[in-house]
């Protein structure tokens, strides 16, 4: 599941409570209020110049039908997780109108998978479930629509996050991302006559990959001369320094679900951290267990942001990624692991040129 801009925001408020030992009575509530009186005060100073410059309306809709493809897939993966893991003999785990349908004939089996579920989405209302008994050991699970109404509410926030992002890293100053409906966005963008130059910033797709590096000679020498082929030399995130890494991507980035800013849990250092749905978890798992003892890339727009040793098979699907960052290099991080599959849940509603109303 993803997490909402604003809850992310009194996490960190949270995390540097505790590392400063300083008391933040009703964190939540300030961080929500804070946050909801910076975007309105910037809407309105937008739309105040928006009336005086002119500039571009663009509005984007996300992907909802790809967005109950995606819970519904995530549930189907949890549901076999859990089978397994309970050693619960099954048949017929298949995706079916909306749902998830399996067959258990043991009655203490569907008890347990249907208890073990319930506690996994016990105060997470995006993993909420309806489960109906269909007969003959026949049980059919699907997302309600209060579950599916708080993943949109989480893929349009963190698409205004992305999008933020991007304009602040095109030098877009001035521009009001706003949530419009449930499933539009919004953009106001003061002086700006040309909206094709802006969507072609979110047409690109931030290219996210795990790849393995080659140690059958220095980055230096491949530098100098030329690599194995198969191999390219990528510079480094911060340090500049060049590392030999694969041209094939082990592992691409469309199967990051979750990723976000935090701190490591000693030195309380930045850290990016990002989780995998089933399918990146079960790829990461092999390729990890295959590699062990060997440094693993992490490529974002071909910088290496991070080149850990695997140190033992990752089945888990999460991991973190420490590189020296800022607080704000953290979340740059994070939000660019996100925005690797963001592109394709937007779709371009409309942009407009807005005259002016008044000279400015």
């Amino acid at each position: 599941m993803t997490t909402p801009l604003r809850n992310r925001i009194t996490r960190l408020i949270a995390a540097f409570a505790t590392v400063f030992a300083i008391a933040l009575p009703s964190a939540t509530l300030g961080a929500d209020t804070q946050f909801d009186k910076m975007r309105a005060k910037i809407a309105a100073f937008v739309a105040d110049k928006m009336e005086k410059l002119g500039g571009s309306r663009i509005v984007y809709k996300v992907d909802t039908d790809g967005l109950r493809a995606a819970a519904v897939t995530d549930l189907r993966d949890d549901v076999y997780k859990t089978l397994r893991e309970g050693r619960i003999a099954f048949s017929g785990l298949v995706i079916r109108d909306g749902g998830v349908d399996v067959k258990i004939a043991d009655a203490k089996g569907r008890e347990h998978l249907t208890r073990k579920l319930a506690s996994s989405a016990e105060g997470l209302p995006a993993h909420a479930l309806t489960v109906t008994d269909g007969g003959d050991g026949l049980i059919r699970l699907a997302p309600t629509d209060a579950a599916f109404a708080e993943r949109l509410r989480d893929l349009v926030e963190d698409s205004i996050a992305m999008i933020e992002q991007r304009l602040k890293d095109a030098g877009v100053k001035l521009a009001s991302v706003q949530v419009d409906g449930t499933d539009r966005i919004r953009i106001f963008l003061p002086g700006v006559m040309e909206p094709e130059h802006v969507t072609a910033i979110f047409a690109r797709k931030v290219k996210v990959g795990f790849r393995l590096i080659d140690l059958s000679m220095s980055a230096e020498q491949a530098q100098s001369g030329a690599p194995p082929a198969g191999t390219e030399v990528l510079l480094g995130f911060k340090d500049r320094l060049p590392y030999l890494v694969a041209r094939d991507s082990a592992l691409e980035g469309d199967d990051i679900s979750y990723a976000g800013p935090g701190f490591t849990s000693d030195t309380k250092e930045p850290i990016a951290s990002f989780r995998f749905n089933g399918r990146g978890t079960r790829r990461l798992a092999h390729i990890t267990a295959e590699n062990v003892g060997k440094p693993f890339a992490i490529v974002l727009d071909d910088k290496v942001i991070s080149a850990p040793v695997i140190r033992e098979p990752i089945t888990g699907g999460s991991g973190q990624i420490a590189g020296n960052f800022t607080l704000e290099e953290a979340n740059s991080v994070a939000m660019l692991l996100r925005a690797g599959s963001l592109p394709g849940r937007l779709g371009l509603v409309e942009q407009q040129v807005v005259q002016p109303a008044t000279k400015p």
